[in-house]
């Protein structure tokens, strides 16, 4: 098995097999995670083949299975539903825990924070592809829907996204080199702004927020829905 596979699948076991804990039960909403996490999955591995394709990316063959769809190996594939899938356990495991933590301090300055941080940078490296989109693609999502109107579960959310940041850097840092040799994952240095959190590019943190958030717009509304919600 190549290290890439190794990796979706040490991510996704623990939070899988702890989805049937009773007091999370996070099985009882994969109706409405499994929809967000194909309609989210499928726009970011469109925008990943075409920064494949364009070399702003790519992958190291060493580390691959050699099967691919298009020009992305099947872990990078994978990688767009493991994370996600581990990611939002976490926000399950918070609502389960902390039934009465309501955070909302903390969420408006983390909004705040966030959505300042991203547009800034994101605009004063427009040459940047990488930078630019992911950094502008977050910043306007967080703000529009935070400021717009802010979703109740965004405080947890907040919380459950720095909670992530600890095992999103170990996964990262595997792959963009930081424990091995060369990394499996590699960046074309003209499109990022340069610095890193060890190895892994500082855009990394808001390209995996933007995916996170946008699973959440999606997962939270299906939630909503009788069909979707065996609790109702």
């Amino acid at each position: 098995m190549s290290l890439y596979l190794w990796i979706n699948l040490l991510t996704l076991v623990g939070p899988f097999f702890l989805s049937f804990d009773k007091k999370v039960a996070f099985y009882k909403h994969w109706k409405a995670l499994f929809p967000a996490l194909l309609l989210v999955g499928t726009f970011f591995l469109l925008w990943d083949e075409y920064f494949t394709q364009n070399g702003i990316w790519g992958f190291n063959p060493e580390y691959l299975s050699g099967i691919y769809l298009g020009h992305l190996p099947l872990e990078e594939v994978l990688f767009f539903f493991t994370v996600p899938y581990a990611c939002i356990f976490i926000f399950a495991c918070i609502e389960a825990y902390f039934p009465t933590m309501n955070p909302h301090q903390f969420g408006y300055i983390f909004s705040i924070s966030f959505s300042f941080t991203a547009l800034f940078l994101g605009f004063a490296h427009l040459e940047n592809w990488y930078t630019s989109s992911a950094l502008i693609g977050s910043g306007v999502l967080n703000a529009v829907f935070y400021f717009a109107k802010t979703p109740s579960w965004y405080p947890k959310f907040s919380i459950a996204f720095m909670v992530a940041i600890l095992p999103f850097l170990v996964v990262n840092g595997i792959l963009t080199g930081f424990f091995t040799e060369a990394p499996v994952v590699w960046y074309n240095e003209a499109h990022i702004m340069g610095p890193r959190i060890g190895s892994i590019p500082a855009e990394d943190l808001f390209y995996n927020f933007f995916m996170l958030f946008g699973i959440m717009l999606i997962y939270m509304s299906l939630r909503k829905k009788s069909w979707a919600n065996p609790l109702r």
